[in-house]
């Protein structure tokens, strides 16, 4: 099954804008239970492959990423959710989740006249 991403609906990129390697990285917070080959997840980010691999060295470089497995000549990534940084993107994403949420709550609890 293909996973749909639709970067431009998440609410981390809204807040924080629509970097390359926020990009990236939103896609595995959006899709945290699957591991995935560097071609999947550059062709869901309908990103171009020279953008996507110069942005993909950095994140490797950082620790953000680990590798989960090889199928074949593929290697599967994933977060590295014990990384410090990683820990605090999800905190931000968690929290700007429950403020949004926390918000449309608000707004449609108004009364409704009759």
């Amino acid at each position: 099954m293909e996973t749909v991403y639709h970067a431009d609906e998440t609410l981390l990129l809204k807040y924080l804008g629509n970097s390359p390697t926020l990009r990236i990285t939103d896609f595995f917070l959006d899709n945290p239970l699957s591991d995935y080959s560097k071609n999947e997840i550059a062709n869901n980010l309908a990103m171009s492959r020279v953008t996507f691999f110069k942005y993909w060295k950095e994140l490797e470089k950082s620790g953000a990423l680990i590798v989960t497995r090889k199928i074949g000549r593929a290697t599967m990534y994933k977060l590295d959710r014990t990384n410090d940084i990683v820990k605090q993107l999800v905190r931000l994403d968690m929290t700007i989740s429950k403020k949004a949420m926390e918000r449309e709550i608000k707004e449609n609890e108004k009364p409704i006249a009759i």
